[in-house]
């Protein structure tokens, strides 16, 4: 009964309030209008479809951000709205910030991608081969990813290190470099890295080198300790629909992978730094998006973090997802048109990616 009534609840109030727009001032804001109207009526169907609780959506073309609009709920309890505020769990878009600091500290002589880890990590155990961080970051490293016990952590872990002890002893998949295989902890084993790299904690040096010279002021790690403003609440749906508050979880065990609290107009603006000089030399910029090969020479389509490809109009694409407890994420890049979007939610396994971007890209791209 408690639930049809929550349920009745949320929808009265979304059909008494509807959704609150917080667009972007600027130049470019005044050319998109129709383009934002037509936009505004993908995502509201997406949401009312779906049932999302919360949503956010950013759109930048040629370096600004033309629309940043919040959907629904960031916290349906206490009608908390969804606005480009509002930050949500990021889930596994996590990894190209990870992976911008690794290329961060390549660029300055601080880490050599094609060392083995144990030169940044000296206590992690040496495996048969060598794995080094280049192979790391395009998921060619052979470390496992989650076990089904993993997936769902509720222990907290105060270091980097604690973290990486969840799987150091654990045999490696396959040679590194011979297959591709998605690995959540090689990122936690990146953090490591990252840490020897820097001689300073990850957490810190995101925060320092990463996300404060992109100006990404509201994404921070996911700290359930902590008192975070505008973090919202976390939801899952059943089969039914019913929409609930999400079990507990904590990502710091897989922080460097899927731990980050983000909004939509901060994942644009990381987006966007990878298209111009600025926070990443050329020749990086050139490294990060260039596809990654196994020892007998098969693309991966996945260069330094990032995923290539192209889309149903044959448009190249740099993208990434992240599903998490609470939270689905996506961020894509259309270089060549200089656009990028970024949508985040607060639903567990909520449905959009590239299908639905594409869409909202079209319409910006003209």
């Amino acid at each position: 009964m408690l639930n049809k009534l929550f349920v009745v609840y949320f929808a009265v109030l979304v059909a008494l309030t509807g959704h609150q727009a917080f667009p972007q001032k600027s130049a470019a804001s005044d050319n998109n209008d129709e383009a934002i109207k037509q936009a505004r009526q993908i995502i509201s169907a997406i949401v009312s479809d779906q049932k999302i609780p919360g949503l956010t959506i950013a759109v930048a073309a040629d370096g600004k951000i033309v629309w940043s609009e919040g959907f629904g709920f960031a916290d349906i309890e206490n009608a908390v709205r969804a606005t480009p505020k509002t930050r949500f769990r990021v889930g596994s878009i996590s990894k190209l910030f990870t992976a911008a600091a690794v290329v961060r500290l390549s660029e300055l002589g601080q880490l050599d991608l094609d060392a083995p880890v144990q030169r940044y990590v000296p206590t992690f155990p040496q495996k048969q081969f060598d794995i080094t961080s280049r192979q790391l970051v395009g998921h060619l490293g052979g470390i496992r990813h989650y076990r089904r016990d993993d997936y769902i952590n509720q222990k907290r872990y105060e270091t980097v290190s604690d973290s990486v002890r969840n799987f150091q002893y654990d045999p490696l998949l396959h040679q590194p470099g011979s297959k591709y295989a998605y690995s959540t902890f090689g990122y936690v084993l990146l953090s490591a890295v990252i840490e020897g790299a820097a001689k300073q904690d990850y957490r810190d040096y995101m925060q320092t080198q990463v996300f404060k010279p992109m100006g990404m002021n509201d994404t921070a790690a996911d700290d359930n300790r902590k008192l975070i403003e505008n973090r919202s609440r976390f939801y899952s749906k059943n089969d039914e629909g019913t929409i609930s508050n999400e079990i507990y979880m904590d990502t710091s065990d897989r922080l460097a992978a899927g731990g980050f609290l983000s909004t939509a107009d901060d994942l644009v603006r990381f987006g966007m730094s990878h298209l111009s000089d600025g926070f990443f030399n050329p020749k990086s910029r050139t490294a990060i998006f260039a596809s990654q090969k196994t020892s007998d020479g098969k693309e991966t389509v996945v260069g330094i973090g990032w995923r290539i490809g192209i889309d149903s109009k044959g448009r190249t694409i740099y993208h990434h997802g992240g599903d998490t407890i609470g939270g689905r994420a996506f961020l894509i890049v259309y270089p060549n048109a200089k656009v990028v979007i970024a949508i985040t939610s607060n639903l567990s396994f909520a449905k959009f990616a590239e299908k639905e971007a594409e869409k909202i890209a079209a319409l910006f791209i003209g």
